[in-house]
């Protein structure tokens, strides 16, 4: 058993490196919310906290950065206490590039496999993904690189069962 969970770290360690090297000299975390506000535009900057695990000034900062580099715009939100992100189209090019990076990146790994083992790896993922996340908040974390509209063809999302009635 020690191997099967041995090969899932290397595998899973490539993808994240071949990912997370391109391009961009943006820290992980913000290329997570630039991708993720596309996804979910208009979201409050609480949203960043909480989808990243953060305080609420690292949130801050990091919302900071991101609008100083032209990526996100702060907007009027649902009141007047609040802040919405939407993405820049320097954003939405950025939110772009990444998800290409990262399906190429995840291309070439799966590549080696034939059409029967390419159904039985997908298969496999999505049980395994079904438990990752009990809850929304925690679901979008662990989604947060996710190319949403890929994830949305043919079966549903694994992670659907975490959206609750305010989710």
């Amino acid at each position: 058993m020690a191997r099967l969970e041995n090969l899932l770290g290397v595998v899973s360690l490539a993808v994240t490196d071949a990912v997370t090297a391109p391009g961009s000299t943006l820290p992980p975390s913000a290329r997570a919310v630039v991708v993720s506000a596309h996804a979910h535009p208009g979201r409050p900057v609480s949203w960043v906290r909480d989808l990243l695990g953060l305080t609420t000034s690292g949130a801050t900062r990091l919302v900071d950065q991101l609008e100083e580099q032209g990526l996100v715009e702060r907007r009027a939100g649902a009141d007047a206490r609040t802040k919405s992100l939407v993405l820049t189209d320097a954003g939405e090019a950025l939110a772009a590039d990444l998800l290409a990076a990262r399906a190429r990146a995840i291309a070439q790994v799966v590549a080696p496999l034939d059409d029967g083992d390419r159904a039985d790896l997908e298969r496999i993922l999505a049980r395994l993904a079904t438990g990752v996340a009990d809850d929304r908040p925690t679901a979008e974390r662990a989604c947060r690189m996710c190319d949403r509209g890929a994830c949305r063809t043919g079966a549903p999302c694994p992670l659907d069962h975490t959206v609750t009635a305010d989710g």
